[in-house]
C-alpha cells in the first residue's frame, strides 16, 4: 500500500469549530445598549455627578476609632443575630427538607405543604420581614434574628431538599429494606449521606446573614447597622467610616473563614 492510498484511507478532520466570539460581543453591546435606552440613563448627567460624588465620599476620609471598644461590641450583637438566625433557619429546615425532598416525603401533600412553605418563607424579603418584626418586637437583634431566620431557612431548605433528591436510591432501598419508617430513613439514610454538602450549605448562610444582619440594622434591627444609621443622620462621617470600616473587616475575615472550612470539608 502507497503513501496515497494510506492518506486516502485517513478518516477526514472534522471541520474547524466556528468562532463564537463576534456574536457574544454583538449581543453583550445590544445587551448593554438595551439596558441604556430602557433605564433612560444619561452619560451626560453622571459625568456631572462625578465630582459631587467625589465631594460626598472625601467626607469619610479620616474616620474616627475613638470609640472602638463600643463598635466592636456592636458588631458582636450583629454577630449574634447572624448566628442565631442561621441556628433558627438550621432547625427548621432540618425537619421542612425531608418532607421536601420526592424520594423522603411520606405522601405528596406533605411534599407540597413543605415545599409551599419553604417557598413563602424565600419569597418574603428581610427587610419586608425586618420591618413587621419590629413592629411587633420592637428594636434590637431579636427581629433581626427572626428576619434572618426566617427568609434564609427558605434557601437552606431548598438546598438540603435537592441535596436529599440526589440520594443514591440503593442507599434507600436498603434502609427502607430493614423494615424503616421515615424519620429511620431520614436519619441513617438521608442526613449522613449529605452531611458534608449540608455543611456547606450551612456555612453559605451564615456567612449571608453577617452581610445582611449588618443591613437589617438600618431598620431598627440593632447591632452596628442601627449605630451607622443614626451616624449617617446626624451627618457625623468620621464615625460612620470606622463603622463601615469594622463592618468590612469582620465580612473579609467571615469570608476568608469561611472559604477556608468550605475547602477543609470539600
Amino acid at each position: 500500500m502507497n503513501v496515497h492510498d494510506l492518506n486516502s484511507a485517513r478518516p477526514q478532520l472534522p471541520p474547524k469549530p466556528r468562532n463564537p466570539m463576534p456574536v457574544w460581543v454583538a449581543a453583550t453591546l445590544a445587551m448593554l445598549w438595551l439596558i441604556v435606552w430602557d433605564l433612560e440613563i444619561s452619560f451626560e448627567t453622571l459625568a456631572y455627578g462625578v465630582e459631587d460624588m467625589a465631594e460626598y465620599f472625601s467626607r469619610y476620609r479620616q474616620p474616627d476609632f475613638s470609640d472602638l471598644s463600643r463598635y466592636l461590641e456592636l458588631m458582636g450583637i450583629t454577630l449574634a443575630t447572624a448566628l442565631w438566625g442561621t441556628v433558627f433557619a438550621l432547625l427548621v429546615a432540618f425537619f421542612l427538607a425531608p418532607l421536601a425532598a420526592r424520594n423522603f416525603a411520606p405522601n405528596p401533600l406533605a411534599y407540597r405543604i413543605a415545599r409551599e412553605t419553604l417557598n413563602f418563607m424565600r419569597a418574603m424579603p428581610d427587610l419586608l420581614l425586618a420591618l413587621i418584626f419590629v413592629a411587633a418586637l420592637g428594636l434590637g437583634p431579636l427581629p433581626g434574628a427572626l428576619a434572618l431566620g426566617v427568609h434564609t431557612t427558605g434557601f437552606l431548605g431548598k438546598f438540603l431538599a435537592e441535596s436529599l433528591e440526589r440520594v443514591d436510591k440503593g442507599v434507600c432501598e436498603g434502609v427502607a429494606s430493614t423494615g424503616a419508617d421515615f424519620p429511620q430513613m431520614v436519619m441513617y439514610a438521608g442526613w449522613p449521606s449529605i452531611l458534608r454538602e449540608a455543611l456547606g450549605y450551612v456555612l453559605y448562610i451564615l456567612d449571608r446573614n453577617v452581610r445582611m444582619a449588618s443591613v437589617l440594622g438600618l431598620v431598627g434591627a440593632g447591632g452596628i447597622g442601627l449605630a451607622l444609621h443614626d451616624t449617617l443622620r446626624l451627618f457625623n462621617y468620621g464615625q460612620s467610616a470606622a463603622l463601615i470600616l469594622v463592618i468590612l473587616a469582620t465580612i473579609l475575615i467571615i469570608d476568608y473563614a469561611s472559604a477556608w472550612l468550605r475547602g477543609r470539608l470539600g
